[in-house]
């Protein structure tokens, strides 16, 4: 009875979406921010401190590319202009690895075409393969699943076999002993199937882009569908792009 009257004292924790975004703690690091005017040597030593050098110059204005942010807020401490910032925008995902470097910030998935709507928009099966991360992105997929967030209200499933899935759920840097399992489990996908790249990791490298033994991003394997970065990407961040990419979110 006591386990009841705690449930009943805690009401409907279920986070409303797509009509709101929950509140986050002041802590939270959602979308960074940019504004390259308040930094008079023109962001250098924003993008000297990027340990993953996703601060962008030379093509017009300094621009963040989500893809390879980690969120480490080392940039934030080398500028003493305050020329970045942390938002508590939770809400990155894209549908191409170039919408990630917009200057604008990001631009935020699209949904996908009427046909493709019209097979998973409202059942959807996915399959997560975890191909050398660090566990951070696989926490925050499995906490879809709890009563916050409750994906499978949209119908959004993951389930154990390839064969009974839609798409392929991707998280971590792909290292070279992981490449003929996330491919086998892509084959093994029925078609029409879907890619998300899940996680600094999976869409660019992260930390370990460049290194030789690692994909350096999903993308250099697979066809990718929706990127979500992050490091870990926030539930909500997930969720929301699954959604725009369905058509149950406008873009």
């Amino acid at each position: 009875m006591s386990l009841l009257r705690i449930r009943w004292q805690q009401g409907h924790r279920t986070v409303a979406l797509p009509e709101a975004v929950a509140s986050l703690p002041s802590r939270f690091r959602g979308r960074p921010a940019l504004d390259p005017g308040r930094c008079p040597d023109g962001c250098r030593s924003c993008a000297d401190a990027c340990p993953t050098d996703a601060i962008l110059l030379g093509e017009g204005p300094a621009r963040i590319d989500l893809g390879r942010c980690v969120f480490c807020q080392d940039c934030v401490e080398a500028c003493p202009e305050g020329a970045i910032r942390y938002t508590a925008d939770p809400r990155m995902a894209a549908r191409t690895r170039e919408d990630l470097r917009a200057a604008e910030g990001v631009r935020l998935a699209t949904a996908l075409d009427r046909q493709m709507r019209r097979l998973f928009g409202r059942s959807l099966k996915l399959r997560h393969v975890s191909a050398g991360d660090c566990s951070g992105c696989t926490a925050e997929l499995t906490a879809l699943g709890n009563v916050v967030f409750d994906l499978a209200r949209f119908g959004v499933q993951f389930v154990a076999s390839p064969r009974h899935a839609d798409g392929l759920v991707l998280s971590g840097p792909i290292p070279d002993n992981m490449r003929l399992a996330v491919e086998k489990t892509w084959k093994a996908i029925p078609a029409p199937r879907l890619v998300l790249a899940v996680g600094a990791c999976a869409v660019s490298g992260g930390i370990f882009r460049g290194h030789p033994h690692v994909a350096g991003g999903a993308d250099a394997l697979l066809p990718v569908d929706l990127y979500v970065p992050g490091c870990p990407p926030h539930p909500l961040t997930v969720a929301d792009g699954l959604l725009r990419l369905l058509g149950r979110i406008a873009s």
